[in-house]
C-alpha cells in the first residue's frame, strides 16, 4: 500500500485523488454515557475539515456506519452530517456517503449506495457484506480494528495484499474516537465480523504516531503477533 496517505484513521488514495474514511457512527454519543471532551460535533468537524485541508482530495467518501442510531437520526447528528458536507462543499470536494449497517436512515438526509468505485478503480463498501462488484483493490471499515504493542491500544488499518478472491484489501479503523476498537492482536479470521478477512494472518497492522506525523508498518499478524 505505498501508493496511500494515511492520517487520523482515514486513508488518502493519490492515484484516485480520494479521502476515504469510515464508522463515524455521528450520533453515539446522544446514546451513550461516554462523551468526547470537544463533544462529537466539534471533534468531527475540526478533524474532517484538517484531513481536507492536508490533502484537498476531488472527493472524500464515507465508507459506512456514517450515523450510529437504527431506527432514530438525533437532531445534533443530522446537524453533524449537515456540517460535514457543507466542509467538504467549502472544500470544493464530491461529497459520497456508503450505506452501512446502522444506516437504515441515512437515505433520509443524502442519496447512499452500498460501494462507490472511485476513479483508479477501487471498490469502497463499509464491509458488513460481500460486494456486488469486483474490483482489484477494496477499501472497507466495519470492523473497527485495533491493535495492543506495549500495553497501548491504537486504532489501526490491516493492509492484505490479495487476501479477497485474490484482490487486495484494506480496512480502515473506525473515525470515531468513541469506539474503543476489537483488538486484533488475538483475532483470528473466524473472530471478524466482515467476509473480506477470512484469515487474519496475512494482513499487516499499519499504525499512525499523529504526535510525530508517522506512520509505521508491521509484518503480516502471523508473523507479526508472536512479537506482540
Amino acid at each position: 500500500m505505498e501508493d496511500a496517505e494515511f492520517a487520523d484513521r482515514a486513508v488518502f488514495l493519490p492515484e484516485a485523488n480520494a479521502l476515504v474514511l469510515a464508522d463515524l457512527h455521528i450520533g453515539r454519543d446522544a446514546t451513550s454515557s461516554v462523551s468526547l471532551p470537544l463533544g462529537e460535533q466539534r471533534d468531527l468537524a475540526t478533524r474532517f475539515a484538517a484531513l481536507l485541508h492536508r490533502f484537498s482530495p476531488a472527493e472524500v467518501v464515507l465508507a459506512g456506519d456514517v450515523l450510529h442510531a437504527f431506527d432514530r437520526i438525533p437532531e445534533d447528528a443530522e446537524d453533524t452530517f449537515a456540517k460535514l458536507k457543507q466542509r467538504a462543499n467549502d472544500a470544493e470536494t464530491d461529497f459520497v456517503a456508503i450505506r452501512g449497517n446502522h444506516d437504515n436512515l441515512l437515505s433520509q438526509l443524502v442519496d447512499c449506495p452500498d460501494e462507490y468505485r472511485l476513479a483508479d478503480g477501487t471498490l469502497v463498501c463499509h464491509g458488513h457484506e460481500e460486494p456486488d462488484s469486483t474490483a482489484s483493490r477494496y477499501v472497507v471499515g466495519h470492523d473497527h480494528p485495533a491493535i495492543e504493542i506495549e500495553g497501548k491500544r491504537r486504532p489501526c488499518y490491516l493492509w492484505g495484499p490479495g487476501t479477497f478472491r485474490g484482490s487486495d484489501v484494506l480496512v480502515l479503523p473506525a473515525f470515531t474516537r468513541l469506539a474503543g476498537g476489537a483488538i486484533v492482536n488475538g483475532m483470528w479470521g473466524s473472530d471478524f465480523q466482515t467476509p473480506f478477512v477470512s484469515s487474519s494472518s496475512p494482513f499487516r497492522p499499519i499504525v499512525r504516531d499523529e504526535e510525530a506525523d508517522e506512520t509505521y508498518r508491521f509484518p503480516p499478524l502471523g508473523e507479526f503477533r508472536e512479537l506482540l
